[in-house]
């Protein structure tokens, strides 16, 4: 199939305007490949302090024929997607030593998870734990002792930490071990009617901490398609995970299976064997555009489009947000996902998943075939399933058509022609919004504006009553600057209630929301913020604004000639939980346009 002309578009934007930095990474990374095995440049002193607890694997690892498998885990058992990864190192271990290679944990990362920080300070660390987590993976890389790399880690920051520590490191090969969802609970829709009688008041606490139990009830991924299941669904598109791989349940043979396969390829694809792959030769501007294409036709999560970017840019690849409104327009709406409908994850994967959609998007010309992955050349590998045949992994034929036209369905008819994510601009500066689940007739709203510098104030003045009519509700001082860029989504609850009430309602911020964005227009990740002197700073109570994601616009009608720039206290965003450490962070961090990265 001849490629859709807006992909190629896009993607020879994408290649003319990272010439020179990609030229510079790849130099780099050709450079350190052809050192060799990194273990040879190591003194026998630097060997014997890393291979003193090695057993029996000891004189695999002085021999230095066989690979050495760097483990980078993000485990811990307070994320219930993280805590399946207890038991891999051992999995991995055996795995390597009956391909005659070898495995060490290189280091750990942290991985906070966003559902426990939801409305919490500690949520102010999060974007900026991405970059810690790059930088931890460095220094468990750094020992050089590692022919290849494997990332074992799921959730919102993780993931693109990891990433950007990989192609830092990308002369090394690279696969991501995803743990999987866990088992559907109670129902998405069901949850969210519960958290929206509790902010009105109807249930007490004790009937929301049941229904949020059963909701998340097990170890595995939370089920709805937030920003950890995106990060899945990205491995699978880019080609870093071993094709079906994404959402397969912790605790089955079938994923231990695909644990086991992945370490195997790992040994395969080193520069010992005749099928060297490092991730610098994966991670290119056509997996970087297949990538936004997935998170367009899945309605994936906003926090993407902050990630990618930093990614990218780790990678010597410049990505800026008219990429991704230019093919969300190109790339049809192919699921309904919750927050976007009622399925979970669960019942996507059962519906066809991933490789029903990427056979779909690749017979439309929608996604570069011709990419290198960690499994071999060419993204219709990614159209297999994975089965289990002797305790092992062989591949068949994914389906070719929806086992489930609720949940998935093809480019020939999709939910929607275009994408989820679209870009706007204006007189406010730049912002993206997430339209999958935002009903035709929500996407357009002028209204007054109320101005808030927290978003426990909108909690309050919605509690008062205060509430009455048609609403544009800007929360700025949100940004990288300010306090790190928390997500609001605690603010779902509350303007979905108003919004069911009949008003009109709308939030604008310079600060996230999250992969759970839902059905209330959010124009998110408003850029400058106001802490970097944003046109958002100069909004008063009683302005108009106008939020239209048909034409990718967001105006505020008001004049705003010789206003002064609101100030707000921003001092007690420096201390407690931590956040006297990241200080450095918050003054360095770079725009949320460009990712909000710290270390790239």
């Amino acid at each position: 199939m001849t490629l859709h002309p807006t992909i190629a578009a896009v993607t020879d934007r994408i290649r003319a305007r990272s010439e020179g930095p990609r030229a510079i990474y790849l130099d780099r990374m050709a450079r350190a490949a052809a050192e060799g095995p990194r273990r040879s440049h190591l003194t026998c002193g630097n060997q014997a302090h890393a291979y003193a607890a090695m057993g029996a694997d000891k004189d695999a690892l002085v021999a230095e024929r066989a690979p050495n498998i760097g483990i980078i885990t993000a485990y811990n058992d307070m994320l219930s997607a993280h805590q399946p990864f207890e038991r891999y190192p051992d999995l991995i271990r055996a795995a390597a030593r009956a391909t005659g290679a070898t495995a060490q944990v290189a280091g750990g990362v942290p991985a906070m998870c966003d559902g426990v920080t939801q409305g919490q300070t500690g949520m102010e660390l999060s974007l900026f734990s991405r970059d810690v987590i790059a930088l931890a993976a460095g220094v468990g890389l750094s020992h050089n002792v590692f022919d290849a790399a494997l990332y074992l880690g799921v959730c919102d920051k993780i993931v693109p930490g990891l990433i950007i520590a990989a192609a830092t490191f990308g002369y090394i090969p690279s696969i991501f071990l995803p743990a999987g969802p866990m088992t559907s609970g109670l129902p998405n829709d069901e949850k969210a009617k519960v958290r929206q009688k509790f902010a009105t008041g109807e249930i007490g606490r004790a009937e929301l901490m049941k229904s949020e139990m059963a909701s998340y009830h097990g170890p595995g991924t939370c089920t709805f398609y937030g920003t950890a299941n995106s990060n899945q669904m990205l491995m699978e598109f880019m080609g870093l995970h071993l094709p079906g791989a994404s959402f397969v349940n912790p605790g089955t043979p079938l994923r231990d299976a695909l644990t086991v396969a992945g370490t195997e390829r790992a040994a395969e694809i080193t520069a010992l064997g005749n099928d060297y792959r490092p991730v610098c030769d994966i991670l290119d501007e056509r997996a970087f555009v297949n990538g936004i294409v997935g998170l367009m036709a899945t309605g994936g999560s906003t926090n993407l489009v902050l990630h990618l970017p930093a990614m990218a840019r780790a990678a010597g690849v410049i990505l800026e947000l008219q990429d991704f409104s230019d093919l969300s327009h190109a790339t049809p709406l192919m699921a309904k996902v919750y927050p976007n409908g009622l399925a979970d994850v669960n019942h996507f994967h059962a519906a066809g998943g991933l490789g029903y959609m990427i056979g779909q998007l690749l017979d439309a010309g929608l996604l570069h075939e011709d990419v290198k992955t960690v499994a071999g050349d060419g993204l219709s590998l990614y159209t297999q399933e994975p089965r289990l045949a002797e305790g092992r992994i062989s591949y068949v034929p994914g389906t070719k058509t929806s086992l489930n036209d609720r949940i998935l369905r093809p480019v020939s008819d999709p939910f929607q022609p275009e994408g989820g994510l679209v870009q706007l601009t204006g007189n406010l500066g730049q912002a993206v919004i997430k339209v999958s689940a935002v009903a035709a007739e929500r996407r357009v709203i002028e209204a007054p504006v109320r101005i808030f510098h927290d978003q426990n104030a909108v909690k309050a003045a919605f509690q008062a009553g205060e509430f009455t009519s048609d609403t544009v509700v800007v929360v700025r001082f949100q940004g990288p600057r300010s306090n790190g860029m928390p997500e609001l989504h605690n603010l779902t609850p509350t303007l979905a209630v108003l919004q069911d009430r009949g008003l009109k309602v709308a939030l604008v911020t310079d600060g996230r929301m999250s992969g759970a964005s839902g059905k209330v227009p959010a124009a998110i990740h408003v850029c400058p913020e106001a802490a970097d002197g944003g046109p958002i700073a100069l909004l008063q109570d009683g302005d108009i604004i106008r939020l239209d994601a048909l034409t990718g616009t967001l105006t505020c009608l008001s004049d705003l000639t010789g206003r002064s720039p609101a100030e707000a206290d921003l001092t007690g965003n420096g201390n407690g939980v931590g956040r006297e450490l990241f200080e450095v962070f918050r003054q360095n961090v770079g725009l949320a346009a460009t990712g909000a990265g710290v270390v790239v």
